[in-house]
């Protein structure tokens, strides 16, 4: 009879223990289990810590609560201004409601990452290039707030959208590089034209500074010989001050005006040989005849010199 009972204890004690094993569940911090009775859902989300079900008639689900790291595959797309680009991006998002992410999705996974390729592709062709290179804060919020709307039903709520990369075509990327570059050379032609206005200023200047005292203009001759000197050269170039040569030209004027213009004019050769041939030769010279100041006829025959012996 004691025999019977103790193996009775011990059959019990057995079951006892196979129930247990089978009924204890535990649940870690970073997960919530939702508890399906007979296939309908329970109202009580099982917190981290050990806990218990009935075996064969309740089935413990455990849902991830921590925030889940899903990249984007790069989608291909047109933008607004007709650029063909490859983007992708990374979704940082989180389940906030366990039940929802196990009772009306099938896999919120998957459901989040098809809906994020969708919104990336919508994003890409209501985009110019310069938004998707320069303002990806403005696209990211967009992208976000695309992907929440529908996410907010699955127990899930998104943290963070950021796009990854944006590919360009090899030929688009020559283009924005002359395009910079001609950017660039137009930036250092304004510079250097507004740094030439300031020299010309200066220089004007100081040009009116010097013409007041024009010892000056000579220390500052001397000073770009001094400046030529020092770099140790065999030839060494001297300018001229062009004031020397304005004051010779001012002193030459008055000398050339107070010359007679008789004394300018060359006086002509006496003639040679007789009476006939020095009138002849006077007529020759000046076209003229000597006495009177006539012009000779028409009818006047070529005149010819003859040698005169002596």
């Amino acid at each position: 009879m004691v025999q019977e009972l103790v193996v009775a204890i011990v059959a019990l004690l057995a079951v006892c223990g196979l129930y247990a094993a089978a009924a204890a569940r535990v649940v870690k911090q970073y997960e919530r289990g939702v508890v399906l009775r007979l296939g309908r859902l329970r109202d009580d989300v099982r917190g981290p810590g050990f806990t218990m079900v009935l075996p064969g008639i309740e089935r413990l689900r455990k849902v991830n609560m921590q925030i889940v790291t899903l990249p984007v595959p790069a989608q291909d797309g047109i933008t607004r201004d007709n650029v063909t680009v490859r983007v992708d991006a990374v979704i940082y998002f989180k389940v906030v409601d366990a039940a929802s992410a196990l009772v009306k999705v099938e896999d919120y996974r998957f459901a989040v990452s098809q809906m994020a390729q969708t919104s990336l592709r919508s994003i890409i062709g209501k985009s110019d290039l310069d938004d998707l290179l320069s303002n990806r804060e403005k696209l990211n919020e967009g992208l976000e707030l695309m992907i929440d709307s529908p996410a907010v039903g699955w127990g899930v709520q998104i943290d963070r959208v950021e796009i990854k990369d944006v590919s360009l075509p090899e030929t688009m990327k020559r283009s924005m590089a002359r395009q910079a570059e001609a950017d660039r050379e137009r930036r250092a032609r304004v510079i250097n034209a507004d740094a030439e206005l300031q020299a010309s200023k200066k220089l004007a200047e100081a040009a009116g500074e010097m013409s007041r005292q024009p010892a000056a203009l000579q220390l500052r001759l001397l000073q770009t010989v001094v400046a030529v000197a020092a770099e140790k050269n065999s030839t060494l170039v001297l300018p001229f001050p062009v004031e020397l040569l304005r004051f010779l030209e001012r002193a030459q004027q008055p000398q050339a005006a107070g010359e007679p213009r008789a004394a300018r004019t060359p006086a002509p050769e006496p003639a040679r040989g007789g009476p006939r041939e020095a009138g002849d030769a006077a007529r020759t010279l000046d076209g003229r005849a000597p006495g009177n100041g006539t012009v000779p006829s028409p009818d006047v025959g070529p005149v010819t010199r003859h040698p005169v012996a002596h």
